[in-house]
């Protein structure tokens, strides 16, 4: 770290675009250490994002170049979540700005997750993390029928392609088909009724998915329960949809995915999910950068 790393200081930064104007802005602290639950709660809550991540040393017995392991936590505006994509890209990338590029180990609450940072020729920053390893389910009838109210789409309007499914890589996410981009780009839900239902199924996402082709996909994650209208690029979910896509055949196991959210909010983001066969863990990679403020 550098000297101008104080504790509790917020660095702003954005994760799954090369630009400040796009991707998902994530506000990291670097030093933890002396900050309690509530702290950084109310951080979170200050900084308005989607998710905050705060890094404390590394608990014991967790592999890792000296320098190079940590702790991390996320805290939405209203609760702290057990893993967040954006934000562990967002952290890698303000690391690697301090300590270099290379290989990264943070301890999270889902599990351990390891990062690699490579610097690319434009002097772009690019992190890759890997997924805990992730798990499917179905959902039933009656919760698949509230979650498509409380979105105010007709059954009708599912790609019948991409079937319900929770799927978790370290947080958990209904994954919903849709039938057109159009359907995809008309998101107006009622917030606090999905909210609801997520709380119950205790989902941290609902990823809305439109397959433009063979590996390409333009995603929308509504937030609720992180008090957060919609995530404009959500790497936790983008590891649960690549398990998901291999788990039901969608894609080949080996496979290379693009995934493209936030541009029907004008944040645009690219996230990239690799799955490799015989590994069940995923893949998500995307640039970042930092936020001027």
């Amino acid at each position: 770290m550098t000297t101008n790393d104080r504790l509790g200081d917020v660095l702003h930064y954005t994760a799954f675009s090369s630009h400040p104007d796009g991707g998902n802005p994530a506000g990291v602290v670097l030093d933890a250490s002396g900050l309690d639950d509530t702290a950084m709660a109310a951080i979170a809550a200050d900084v308005g994002y989607s998710e905050s991540a705060f890094l404390t040393g590394p608990p014991e017995g967790l592999a890792g170049t000296p320098g190079r392991a940590f702790t991390i936590r996320y805290f939405s505006p209203r609760a702290e979540v057990p893993f967040c994509g954006h934000a562990t890209i967002a952290t890698a990338v303000a690391l690697a700005e301090r300590i270099g590029p290379g290989d990264l180990v943070f301890a999270t609450r889902a599990g351990t997750v390891p990062v690699t940072v490579t610097r690319e020729a434009d002097g772009t920053l690019r992190a890759t993390l890997t997924s805990v390893e992730p798990r499917i389910e179905e959902i039933g009838p009656e919760e698949l029928a509230e979650a498509l109210a409380a979105l105010g789409w007709p059954p009708a309007d599912l790609d019948p392609r991409l079937p319900a499914r929770i799927a978790f890589a370290g947080a958990r996410h209904l994954v919903l088909g849709a039938g057109s981009r159009e359907r995809l780009a008309d998101l107006s839900y009622d917030f606090e009724r999905l909210a609801a239902l997520m709380g119950k199924l205790d989902l941290t996402t609902v990823q809305l998915v439109w397959r433009a082709s063979d590996t390409v996909f333009h995603v929308r994650d509504p937030f609720p329960v992180g008090g957060v209208v919609e995530d404009p690029a959500t790497g936790a979910a983008a590891a649960a949809f690549g398990a998901y896509a291999r788990e039901l055949a969608l894609v080949p196991a080996e496979s290379v995915l693009t995934l493209h959210q936030g541009e029907d909010m004008g944040r645009p983001s690219v996230l990239t999910v690799t799955l490799h066969a015989g590994d069940p863990k995923v893949r998500v990679g995307g640039a970042g950068a930092r936020m001027p403020r």
